[in-house]
């Protein structure tokens, strides 16, 4: 595991309680950036469990970070297809995984610890 790793899991957890209380519309300022490590996310799970270890360890950061971010249905289904747009741009690429497919994991687990950490520095309290 890259040093990198947990940073994303915190990312999550501080992203992911950064959302807007119910009442108000239900867009955060960080939409776009939750999207893209929604997507990271999808293309780490796959690529680490073609090339390093089967696991749900990505899957489950995801489905903490929309328990704790407790999106309204429609912006639950942007983070889900973000997630599954990932997934599936790798998984018509690399059906068995190679040094590029390695790499190419390690680049988006940097992506999404380096998204994490923006959302955290730009938007937390």
């Amino acid at each position: 595991m890259k040093w990198y790793m947990p940073i994303v899991a915190l990312g999550l957890i501080v992203a992911a309680s950064l959302s807007p209380s119910p009442g108000y519309a239900q867009t955060a300022p960080y939409d776009s950036r939750l999207n893209a490590l929604a997507e990271v996310l999808g293309s780490v799970h796959y690529l680490r469990n073609l090339c390093i270890e089967p696991s749900n360890q990505w899957r489950d950061e995801m489905s903490q970070m929309l328990a704790v971010e407790r999106p309204d249905p429609i912006r639950r289904s942007r983070l889900v297809a973000s997630f599954n747009r990932g997934y599936r741009s790798f998984a018509s690429v690399y059906v068995t995984c190679t040094d590029q497919a390695r790499d190419a994991a390690d680049r988006y687990a940097k992506r999404g610890a380096d998204l994490a950490a923006e959302i955290d520095s730009r938007y937390a309290q």
